[in-house]
Protein backbone atom coordinates (compact mmCIF):
# COMPACT_ATOMS: atom_id res chain seq x y z
CA UNK A 1 0.00 0.00 0.00
CA UNK A 2 1.70 3.56 -1.02
CA UNK A 3 0.38 6.84 0.57
CA UNK A 4 -0.25 7.98 -3.06
CA UNK A 5 -3.64 5.58 -3.66
CA UNK A 6 -7.01 6.08 -3.42
CA UNK A 7 -7.21 3.16 -1.21
CA UNK A 8 -4.53 4.82 1.55
CA UNK A 9 -5.81 8.20 0.98
CA UNK A 10 -9.76 7.67 1.55
CA UNK A 11 -10.19 4.14 2.84
CA UNK A 12 -7.21 3.54 5.59
CA UNK A 13 -5.95 6.69 6.38
CA UNK A 14 -9.56 8.00 7.83
CA UNK A 15 -10.04 5.03 9.24
CA UNK A 16 -6.96 4.74 11.14
CA UNK A 17 -7.16 8.11 12.08
CA UNK A 18 -10.98 7.48 13.35
CA UNK A 19 -9.63 4.10 15.43
CA UNK A 20 -6.79 5.87 16.59
CA UNK A 21 -8.16 9.02 18.40
CA UNK A 22 -11.06 6.96 19.46
CA UNK A 23 -9.23 4.88 21.34
CA UNK A 24 -7.79 5.65 25.05
CA UNK A 25 -4.94 6.92 25.80
CA UNK A 26 -3.77 3.15 26.84
CA UNK A 27 -4.98 1.50 24.10
CA UNK A 28 -3.10 3.57 21.74
CA UNK A 29 -0.38 2.17 20.54
CA UNK A 30 -2.11 -1.20 20.59
CA UNK A 31 -4.51 0.02 18.07
CA UNK A 32 -1.87 1.82 16.16
CA UNK A 33 0.55 -1.11 15.97
CA UNK A 34 -2.29 -3.34 14.79
CA UNK A 35 -3.09 -0.37 12.42
CA UNK A 36 0.75 -0.95 11.21
CA UNK A 37 0.78 -4.66 11.30
CA UNK A 38 -2.21 -4.62 8.66
CA UNK A 39 -0.37 -1.81 6.46
CA UNK A 40 2.31 -3.41 6.36
CA UNK A 41 1.02 -6.75 5.70
CA UNK A 42 -1.50 -5.51 2.48
CA UNK A 43 0.97 -6.72 0.04
CA UNK A 44 2.57 -9.83 1.79
CA UNK A 45 1.24 -10.86 5.05
CA UNK A 46 4.40 -13.15 5.71
CA UNK A 47 6.39 -10.35 5.64
CA UNK A 48 5.06 -9.38 9.50
CA UNK A 49 6.38 -12.44 10.35
CA UNK A 50 10.06 -10.82 9.54
CA UNK A 51 9.26 -7.84 11.09
CA UNK A 52 7.85 -9.37 14.12
CA UNK A 53 11.20 -11.40 14.30
CA UNK A 54 12.93 -8.19 14.71
CA UNK A 55 10.76 -6.81 16.92
CA UNK A 56 10.63 -9.58 19.23
CA UNK A 57 14.60 -10.40 19.41
CA UNK A 58 15.34 -6.77 20.26
CA UNK A 59 12.80 -5.88 22.52
CA UNK A 60 14.20 -9.06 24.76
CA UNK A 61 17.78 -7.79 24.07
CA UNK A 62 16.99 -4.13 24.91
CA UNK A 63 16.02 -5.70 28.87
CA UNK A 64 18.64 -7.70 29.10
CA UNK A 65 20.62 -4.44 28.13
CA UNK A 66 19.10 -2.46 30.81
CA UNK A 67 20.37 -5.65 33.33
CA UNK A 68 16.60 -7.24 33.66
CA UNK A 69 15.19 -10.38 33.90
CA UNK A 70 12.33 -10.29 31.05
CA UNK A 71 9.23 -10.99 31.80
CA UNK A 72 9.79 -11.71 35.31
CA UNK A 73 11.64 -8.32 36.76
CA UNK A 74 9.18 -5.46 37.48
CA UNK A 75 11.67 -3.00 38.80
CA UNK A 76 12.23 0.48 37.67
CA UNK A 77 14.71 1.06 34.65
CA UNK A 78 17.04 3.25 34.62
CA UNK A 79 19.33 3.97 31.89
CA UNK A 80 22.93 2.81 31.60
CA UNK A 81 25.94 5.06 32.60
CA UNK A 82 27.30 5.75 29.33
CA UNK A 83 31.03 5.30 30.89
CA UNK A 84 30.09 2.52 32.78
CA UNK A 85 31.47 -1.03 32.06
CA UNK A 86 29.20 -3.35 30.68
CA UNK A 87 28.66 -7.23 31.81
CA UNK A 88 29.17 -9.90 28.93
CA UNK A 89 25.47 -10.60 28.84
CA UNK A 90 25.05 -7.15 27.76
CA UNK A 91 27.30 -7.29 25.41
CA UNK A 92 26.07 -10.30 23.65
CA UNK A 93 22.44 -8.87 23.77
CA UNK A 94 24.12 -6.03 21.63
CA UNK A 95 25.39 -9.20 19.43
CA UNK A 96 22.47 -11.01 18.96
CA UNK A 97 20.47 -7.73 18.35
CA UNK A 98 23.13 -6.50 15.77
CA UNK A 99 23.55 -10.25 14.23
CA UNK A 100 20.04 -10.96 13.78
CA UNK A 101 19.06 -8.00 12.23
CA UNK A 102 22.43 -8.12 9.99
CA UNK A 103 21.39 -11.63 9.41
CA UNK A 104 17.73 -10.55 8.33
CA UNK A 105 18.86 -7.60 5.85
CA UNK A 106 21.49 -10.14 4.67
CA UNK A 107 19.60 -12.42 3.34
CA UNK A 108 16.06 -11.20 2.38
CA UNK A 109 18.26 -8.39 0.43
CA UNK A 110 21.48 -10.12 -0.81
CA UNK A 111 21.13 -13.63 -0.95
CA UNK A 112 19.89 -13.40 -4.88
CA UNK A 113 23.06 -11.09 -5.63
CA UNK A 114 25.44 -13.69 -3.99
CA UNK A 115 24.46 -16.54 -5.74
CA UNK A 116 24.32 -14.38 -9.32
CA UNK A 117 28.17 -13.54 -8.95
CA UNK A 118 28.75 -16.82 -7.32
CA UNK A 119 27.28 -18.21 -10.74
CA UNK A 120 29.14 -15.69 -12.58
CA UNK A 121 32.33 -15.88 -11.16
CA UNK A 122 32.31 -19.95 -11.50
CA UNK A 123 31.35 -19.78 -14.95
CA UNK A 124 34.54 -17.30 -15.52
CA UNK A 125 36.49 -19.80 -14.02
CA UNK A 126 34.86 -22.42 -16.38
CA UNK A 127 33.74 -24.38 -13.61
CA UNK A 128 30.39 -24.86 -14.58
CA UNK A 129 29.76 -28.32 -12.79
CA UNK A 130 30.07 -26.19 -9.36
CA UNK A 131 27.39 -23.18 -9.98
CA UNK A 132 24.29 -23.61 -7.56
CA UNK A 133 21.53 -22.54 -10.70
CA UNK A 134 19.23 -22.54 -7.96
CA UNK A 135 15.65 -22.18 -9.23
CA UNK A 136 14.94 -20.13 -5.54
CA UNK A 137 14.86 -16.49 -5.42
CA UNK A 138 14.17 -14.73 -2.63
CA UNK A 139 11.32 -11.91 -2.45
CA UNK A 140 12.68 -8.66 -0.77
CA UNK A 141 10.30 -7.70 2.25
CA UNK A 142 9.39 -4.08 2.31
CA UNK A 143 11.22 -1.35 3.92
CA UNK A 144 13.58 -4.08 5.79
CA UNK A 145 16.37 -2.03 4.88
CA UNK A 146 14.72 0.98 6.84
CA UNK A 147 12.89 -1.30 10.09
CA UNK A 148 16.18 -3.70 10.97
CA UNK A 149 18.35 -0.19 11.28
CA UNK A 150 15.69 1.44 13.39
CA UNK A 151 15.45 -1.25 15.53
CA UNK A 152 19.06 -1.64 15.58
CA UNK A 153 19.24 1.89 16.77
CA UNK A 154 17.62 1.21 19.78
CA UNK A 155 19.62 -1.50 20.79
CA UNK A 156 22.87 0.51 20.25
CA UNK A 157 21.25 3.89 22.17
CA UNK A 158 20.06 1.33 25.21
CA UNK A 159 23.94 -0.17 25.54
CA UNK A 160 25.61 3.06 24.92
CA UNK A 161 23.13 4.71 27.81
CA UNK A 162 21.80 7.14 25.42
CA UNK A 163 17.95 5.95 25.62
CA UNK A 164 16.30 3.77 28.39
CA UNK A 165 15.05 0.24 27.04
CA UNK A 166 11.13 0.17 27.32
CA UNK A 167 9.52 -2.60 29.68
CA UNK A 168 6.40 -2.86 27.67
CA UNK A 169 6.25 -5.04 24.74
CA UNK A 170 3.01 -2.77 22.68
CA UNK A 171 5.10 0.26 23.04
CA UNK A 172 8.35 -0.92 21.21
CA UNK A 173 6.09 -2.87 18.65
CA UNK A 174 4.67 0.63 18.60
CA UNK A 175 8.06 2.17 17.51
CA UNK A 176 9.42 -0.50 15.37
CA UNK A 177 6.40 -0.67 12.72
CA UNK A 178 4.82 2.66 13.08
CA UNK A 179 3.22 2.81 9.22
CA UNK A 180 3.87 6.02 8.58
CA UNK A 181 7.82 5.71 8.35
CA UNK A 182 7.93 1.69 8.31
CA UNK A 183 8.47 1.02 4.79
CA UNK A 184 10.82 4.15 3.49
CA UNK A 185 11.70 5.47 6.37
CA UNK A 186 12.88 8.57 7.58
CA UNK A 187 14.60 5.99 9.79
CA UNK A 188 13.97 7.41 13.20
CA UNK A 189 15.58 6.25 15.77
CA UNK A 190 14.67 5.39 19.30
CA UNK A 191 16.19 8.10 21.34
CA UNK A 192 14.28 10.67 19.07
CA UNK A 193 10.93 9.57 20.02
CA UNK A 194 11.90 7.65 23.15
CA UNK A 195 9.59 10.31 25.39
CA UNK A 196 7.20 10.87 22.67
CA UNK A 197 6.25 7.21 23.35
CA UNK A 198 5.80 7.92 26.98
CA UNK A 199 4.58 11.44 26.57
CA UNK A 200 3.28 13.62 23.51
CA UNK A 201 0.44 16.16 22.70
CA UNK A 202 -2.12 15.54 20.25
CA UNK A 203 -3.08 19.40 19.58
CA UNK A 204 -5.26 20.92 16.49
CA UNK A 205 -2.27 22.88 15.83
CA UNK A 206 0.17 19.60 15.42
CA UNK A 207 -2.81 18.36 13.49
CA UNK A 208 -3.29 20.68 10.50
CA UNK A 209 0.49 20.84 10.56
CA UNK A 210 0.37 17.33 9.30
CA UNK A 211 -2.68 17.56 6.72
CA UNK A 212 -0.20 20.03 5.30
CA UNK A 213 2.84 18.31 5.12
CA UNK A 214 0.78 15.09 3.70
CA UNK A 215 -0.71 17.31 1.27
CA UNK A 216 2.49 19.24 0.06
CA UNK A 217 3.72 15.86 0.44
CA UNK A 218 1.48 14.46 -2.44
CA UNK A 219 1.51 17.76 -4.73
CA UNK A 220 5.43 16.74 -5.33
CA UNK A 221 4.96 12.93 -5.85
CA UNK A 222 2.02 13.02 -8.13
CA UNK A 223 2.70 16.36 -9.60
CA UNK A 224 6.27 16.37 -10.37
CA UNK A 225 8.04 13.16 -9.70
CA UNK A 226 5.68 11.01 -11.73
CA UNK A 227 5.96 12.96 -15.03
CA UNK A 228 9.70 13.38 -14.35
CA UNK A 229 9.84 9.83 -13.53
CA UNK A 230 8.33 9.08 -17.01
CA UNK A 231 10.26 11.34 -18.79
CA UNK A 232 13.66 9.45 -17.25
CA UNK A 233 12.15 5.91 -17.68
CA UNK A 234 11.33 6.43 -21.35
CA UNK A 235 15.35 8.02 -22.10
CA UNK A 236 16.87 5.08 -19.93
CA UNK A 237 14.58 2.72 -21.44
CA UNK A 238 15.51 3.57 -24.98
CA UNK A 239 17.55 1.41 -27.17
CA UNK A 240 19.97 4.49 -28.33
CA UNK A 241 19.43 8.32 -27.67
CA UNK A 242 21.26 10.80 -28.18
CA UNK A 243 23.86 12.96 -25.73
CA UNK A 244 21.05 15.89 -25.40
CA UNK A 245 18.44 13.23 -24.20
CA UNK A 246 20.97 11.58 -22.06
CA UNK A 247 21.82 14.75 -19.77
CA UNK A 248 17.45 15.79 -19.96
CA UNK A 249 16.67 11.92 -18.76
CA UNK A 250 19.69 12.04 -16.24
CA UNK A 251 18.50 15.28 -15.13
CA UNK A 252 14.79 14.46 -15.00
CA UNK A 253 16.10 11.24 -12.43
CA UNK A 254 17.22 13.67 -10.48
CA UNK A 255 14.26 15.86 -9.72
CA UNK A 256 11.95 12.34 -9.81
CA UNK A 257 14.25 10.70 -7.00
CA UNK A 258 14.73 13.90 -5.21
CA UNK A 259 10.73 14.53 -5.37
CA UNK A 260 9.42 10.91 -4.68
CA UNK A 261 11.43 10.65 -1.65
CA UNK A 262 11.20 13.90 -0.34
CA UNK A 263 7.29 13.83 -0.89
CA UNK A 264 7.45 10.32 0.95
CA UNK A 265 9.41 12.30 4.01
CA UNK A 266 6.99 15.10 4.08
CA UNK A 267 3.78 12.88 4.18
CA UNK A 268 5.29 10.10 7.02
CA UNK A 269 6.26 13.43 9.25
CA UNK A 270 2.67 14.68 8.38
CA UNK A 271 0.96 11.41 9.15
CA UNK A 272 3.53 11.44 12.00
CA UNK A 273 2.04 14.85 12.96
CA UNK A 274 -0.94 13.56 12.78
CA UNK A 275 -0.83 11.15 15.53
CA UNK A 276 0.79 13.33 17.59
CA UNK A 277 4.73 12.57 17.07
CA UNK A 278 7.17 14.57 15.61
CA UNK A 279 9.43 13.47 13.50
CA UNK A 280 13.30 15.08 12.44
CA UNK A 281 13.22 16.92 8.87
CA UNK A 282 14.67 14.07 6.20
CA UNK A 283 15.23 16.51 3.51
CA UNK A 284 17.07 20.19 3.62
CA UNK A 285 17.28 21.57 -0.72
CA UNK A 286 20.04 19.01 -1.11
CA UNK A 287 20.53 20.43 -4.96
CA UNK A 288 21.75 23.63 -3.48
CA UNK A 289 24.74 22.04 -2.02
CA UNK A 290 28.45 23.67 -2.88
CA UNK A 291 30.05 20.41 -2.02
CA UNK A 292 29.19 16.34 -1.98
CA UNK A 293 30.26 16.65 1.97
CA UNK A 294 27.31 19.67 2.17
CA UNK A 295 24.99 17.13 -0.47
CA UNK A 296 24.87 14.28 2.15
CA UNK A 297 24.07 17.02 5.07
CA UNK A 298 21.04 17.66 3.41
CA UNK A 299 19.91 14.10 1.69
CA UNK A 300 18.52 11.63 3.50
CA UNK A 301 19.33 13.17 6.68
CA UNK A 302 18.14 10.10 8.48
CA UNK A 303 20.49 7.29 7.02
CA UNK A 304 23.70 10.06 6.59
CA UNK A 305 23.59 10.70 10.23
CA UNK A 306 22.33 7.01 11.42
CA UNK A 307 25.84 6.27 9.15
CA UNK A 308 27.44 8.75 10.81
CA UNK A 309 26.89 7.75 14.87
CA UNK A 310 26.91 4.17 14.10
CA UNK A 311 29.36 3.23 11.46
CA UNK A 312 31.49 6.34 10.69
CA UNK A 313 32.27 7.46 14.19
CA UNK A 314 33.02 3.51 15.28
CA UNK A 315 35.59 3.12 12.45
CA UNK A 316 37.28 6.16 13.88
CA UNK A 317 35.83 8.91 12.32
CA UNK A 318 38.46 11.85 11.31
CA UNK A 319 40.25 11.27 14.85
CA UNK A 320 42.94 9.40 13.20
CA UNK A 321 44.14 12.23 10.29
CA UNK A 322 43.01 12.90 7.05
CA UNK A 323 43.93 9.88 5.32
CA UNK A 324 42.48 7.76 7.65
CA UNK A 325 39.52 9.47 7.63
CA UNK A 326 38.98 9.21 3.84
CA UNK A 327 39.02 5.34 4.11
CA UNK A 328 36.58 5.78 6.44
CA UNK A 329 34.26 8.09 4.65
CA UNK A 330 35.24 5.88 1.57
CA UNK A 331 33.91 2.54 3.54
CA UNK A 332 30.97 3.95 5.03
CA UNK A 333 29.25 5.14 1.24
CA UNK A 334 30.35 1.93 -0.48
CA UNK A 335 28.43 -0.06 2.55
CA UNK A 336 25.61 2.66 1.89
CA UNK A 337 25.19 2.30 -1.64
CA UNK A 338 25.03 -1.69 -0.80
CA UNK A 339 22.60 -1.08 1.43
CA UNK A 340 20.60 1.02 -1.33
CA UNK A 341 20.91 -2.15 -3.51
CA UNK A 342 21.98 -5.54 -3.97
CA UNK A 343 23.68 -4.58 -7.74
CA UNK A 344 27.04 -3.44 -8.32
CA UNK A 345 25.69 -0.25 -9.74
CA UNK A 346 24.85 0.62 -6.37
CA UNK A 347 28.15 -0.11 -5.02
CA UNK A 348 29.92 1.94 -7.14
CA UNK A 349 27.19 4.74 -6.99
CA UNK A 350 28.55 4.50 -2.88
CA UNK A 351 32.18 4.29 -4.06
CA UNK A 352 32.32 7.16 -6.04
CA UNK A 353 30.33 9.15 -3.37
CA UNK A 354 32.98 7.95 -0.71
CA UNK A 355 36.13 9.13 -3.33
CA UNK A 356 34.58 12.36 -3.83
CA UNK A 357 33.85 12.72 0.17
CA UNK A 358 37.68 11.48 0.90
CA UNK A 359 39.08 14.12 -1.50
CA UNK A 360 36.90 16.84 -0.07
CA UNK A 361 38.26 15.71 3.64
CA UNK A 362 41.71 15.53 2.66
CA UNK A 363 41.63 18.76 0.36
CA UNK A 364 40.69 20.44 3.85
CA UNK A 365 37.97 22.23 2.12
CA UNK A 366 34.02 22.49 0.93
CA UNK A 367 34.38 21.58 -2.05
CA UNK A 368 37.25 21.11 -4.94
CA UNK A 369 35.79 23.89 -6.79
CA UNK A 370 35.42 26.22 -3.76
CA UNK A 371 37.40 29.26 -5.17
CA UNK A 372 34.32 29.62 -7.78
CA UNK A 373 31.42 31.50 -7.46
CA UNK A 374 28.48 29.97 -5.30
CA UNK A 375 26.23 29.62 -7.76
CA UNK A 376 29.06 27.97 -10.13
CA UNK A 377 29.58 25.31 -6.96
CA UNK A 378 25.70 24.42 -6.68
CA UNK A 379 25.76 23.71 -10.85
CA UNK A 380 29.34 21.98 -10.05
CA UNK A 381 28.03 19.36 -7.46
CA UNK A 382 24.86 19.15 -9.35
CA UNK A 383 26.79 17.80 -12.61
CA UNK A 384 28.74 15.79 -9.99
CA UNK A 385 25.32 13.93 -8.77
CA UNK A 386 24.21 13.79 -11.85
CA UNK A 387 26.81 11.26 -13.24
CA UNK A 388 26.55 9.17 -9.96
CA UNK A 389 22.97 9.00 -10.50
CA UNK A 390 23.47 7.32 -13.40
CA UNK A 391 24.65 4.31 -11.72
CA UNK A 392 21.67 4.53 -9.51
CA UNK A 393 19.30 4.35 -11.62
CA UNK A 394 20.13 2.25 -14.68
CA UNK A 395 19.75 -1.39 -14.84
CA UNK A 396 23.39 -2.91 -14.76
CA UNK A 397 26.77 -1.71 -15.22
CA UNK A 398 27.01 -2.09 -19.07
CA UNK A 399 24.35 0.47 -19.23
CA UNK A 400 25.33 3.03 -16.37
CA UNK A 401 28.87 2.91 -18.75
CA UNK A 402 26.76 3.05 -22.26
CA UNK A 403 24.75 5.82 -20.73
CA UNK A 404 27.55 7.84 -19.67
CA UNK A 405 29.56 7.40 -22.64
CA UNK A 406 26.67 8.55 -24.33
CA UNK A 407 26.30 11.81 -21.94
CA UNK A 408 29.95 13.10 -22.59
CA UNK A 409 29.97 12.11 -26.67
CA UNK A 410 31.94 8.94 -26.17
CA UNK A 411 29.18 6.48 -27.53
CA UNK A 412 28.30 8.07 -31.11
CA UNK A 413 24.84 7.80 -31.76
CA UNK A 414 24.06 5.32 -34.58
CA UNK A 415 21.86 5.66 -37.55
CA UNK A 416 18.88 4.02 -36.20
CA UNK A 417 19.16 6.51 -33.26
CA UNK A 418 19.28 9.56 -35.10
CA UNK A 419 16.13 7.78 -37.05
CA UNK A 420 14.60 7.52 -33.85
CA UNK A 421 15.72 10.78 -32.17
CA UNK A 422 12.40 12.50 -33.41
CA UNK A 423 10.08 9.99 -32.20
CA UNK A 424 11.83 9.98 -28.56
CA UNK A 425 11.88 13.87 -28.77
CA UNK A 426 8.22 13.34 -29.31
CA UNK A 427 7.40 11.80 -26.31
CA UNK A 428 9.81 13.43 -24.10
CA UNK A 429 9.32 17.01 -24.77
CA UNK A 430 5.61 17.26 -24.99
CA UNK A 431 4.58 20.38 -23.23
CA UNK A 432 3.36 18.80 -20.14
CA UNK A 433 6.57 17.20 -19.71
CA UNK A 434 9.03 20.17 -20.39
CA UNK A 435 6.51 22.13 -18.29
CA UNK A 436 6.49 19.99 -15.49
CA UNK A 437 10.57 19.61 -15.73
CA UNK A 438 11.10 23.76 -15.38
CA UNK A 439 8.80 23.67 -12.74
CA UNK A 440 10.45 21.15 -10.51
CA UNK A 441 13.10 22.87 -11.14
CA UNK A 442 11.84 26.01 -9.67
CA UNK A 443 10.66 24.52 -7.09
CA UNK A 444 14.25 22.94 -6.11
CA UNK A 445 16.06 26.02 -6.97
CA UNK A 446 13.75 28.86 -5.30
CA UNK A 447 10.85 27.24 -3.35
CA UNK A 448 10.97 26.66 0.56
CA UNK A 449 11.23 23.60 2.05
CA UNK A 450 8.20 21.66 3.70
CA UNK A 451 9.34 21.77 7.22
CA UNK A 452 10.00 25.64 7.34
CA UNK A 453 7.01 26.34 5.04
CA UNK A 454 4.32 24.71 6.92
CA UNK A 455 6.18 26.44 10.52
CA UNK A 456 3.21 28.88 10.54
CA UNK A 457 0.15 28.17 8.25
CA UNK A 458 -1.49 31.34 7.18
CA UNK A 459 -5.15 31.59 5.76
CA UNK A 460 -3.27 32.21 2.08
CA UNK A 461 -1.52 29.21 2.67
CA UNK A 462 -4.07 27.02 3.31
CA UNK A 463 -5.56 28.40 0.55
CA UNK A 464 -2.87 26.79 -1.62
CA UNK A 465 -2.39 23.64 0.41
CA UNK A 466 -6.13 22.61 0.11
CA UNK A 467 -5.83 23.52 -4.12
CA UNK A 468 -2.98 21.54 -4.00
CA UNK A 469 -4.42 18.45 -2.44
CA UNK A 470 -7.46 18.69 -4.40
CA UNK A 471 -5.25 19.12 -7.46
CA UNK A 472 -3.00 16.18 -6.64
CA UNK A 473 -6.74 13.64 -6.09
CA UNK A 474 -7.46 14.68 -9.52
CA UNK A 475 -4.43 14.23 -11.19
CA UNK A 476 -4.06 10.57 -9.41
CA UNK A 477 -7.39 9.70 -10.55
CA UNK A 478 -5.76 9.93 -14.29
CA UNK A 479 -2.43 8.67 -13.60
CA UNK A 480 -0.99 4.99 -14.28
CA UNK A 481 2.40 6.05 -13.72
CA UNK A 482 2.61 5.87 -9.50
CA UNK A 483 5.52 4.17 -8.56
CA UNK A 484 7.77 4.67 -5.37
CA UNK A 485 11.33 4.35 -5.52
CA UNK A 486 12.41 3.75 -2.32
CA UNK A 487 10.28 0.61 -1.66
CA UNK A 488 12.89 -1.04 -3.71
CA UNK A 489 15.12 -0.78 -0.56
Amino acid sequence: MVFSSHIFLFYFLPLALFAYYLLPRRGKHLGLTVLSYAFYGWSNPLFVLILLSSTVVDYFCGLIMAGRRPLFDQRPIQELDPKGPRTRSQKIALAVSILTNLSLLGFFKYFNFAVENYDLLLGWLGLHGLQLETALRITLPLGISFYTFQSMSYSIDVYRGQAKALRNFIDFACYVSMFPQLVAGPIIRFREVADQLLHRAHTLEKFARGVAFVSLGLAKKILLANPCGKVADTIFDAATITTVQAWYGAAAYAFQIYFDFSAYSDMAIGLGLMLGFVFPKNFDSPYLSKSITEFWRRWHISLSTWLRDYLYIPLGGNRKGPRRTAINLALVMLLGGLWHGAAWTFVIWGALHGLLLGLERIRGKASLYHRLPGGVQIAFTFVLILITWVFFRAADLPSALTYLGTMFGLVQAGPEAIAGAGLLNGLIYQPYYLGTFLLAAVVTWSCPQTWDWTRAITPAKALVIVALLLLSVAVLATQAYNPFIYFIF
